[in-house]
């Protein structure tokens, strides 16, 4: 049984190095730091950024694996930090404000991802050329990313997930 259960911890390790070394390659080879470095006019700091970057995948890796110790919510609630009646509520709105927030932040991230990637694959002037768009390139591009707004709220509203 031991052997069993230390098999699995090194097949769980071994596979999750393989997958982050895999998503910082992708980070690496497309300069997605740098870039955000370089719009944000801190190219000094690109460490810190990195690094960040780094801090973020380990903490939502460990806070995925041991959830219990992410769960402040819990804690509110069985303790009433804020007292018997307001607790509730006031759990719910600071929640769904955090969730706001992060969503945004994880939105930017996966579009900035999304468009160094097709950038360095210079796949928009290759598509352009091929379907032989002279003008309108960034309304077709404002489109697609307005119909993806749209359908995530549509999504999210009506509750299918």
């Amino acid at each position: 049984m031991f052997l069993k259960q230390l098999l699995l911890a090194v097949i769980g390790v071994s596979a999750g190095l393989i997958v982050s070394a895999g998503v910082f390659t992708v980070l690496i080879s497309v300069g997605l730091i740098p870039r955000f470095a370089g719009k944000m006019h801190v190219a000094n700091k690109v460490f810190v950024l990195e690094e960040s970057v780094i801090f973020g995948t380990l903490m939502g890796s460990f806070l995925s694996i041991y959830s219990k110790w992410g769960q402040i919510g819990y804690y509110v609630r069985l303790h009433e930090v804020f007292g018997a009646a307001a607790t509730e509520g006031v759990w719910n709105l600071t929640g769904t404000l955090i969730q706001i927030v992060f969503g945004l932040f994880a939105g930017i991230f996966v579009g900035c991802l999304a468009l160094a990637i097709a950038e360095m694959l210079n796949t928009i002037p290759v598509f352009a050329r091929r379907i032989g768009f002279r003008h309108g390139l960034g309304i077709a591009i404002l489109a697609v990313a307005v119909g993806k707004f749209l359908g995530s709220l549509i999504y999210f509203t009506q509750n299918m997930f």
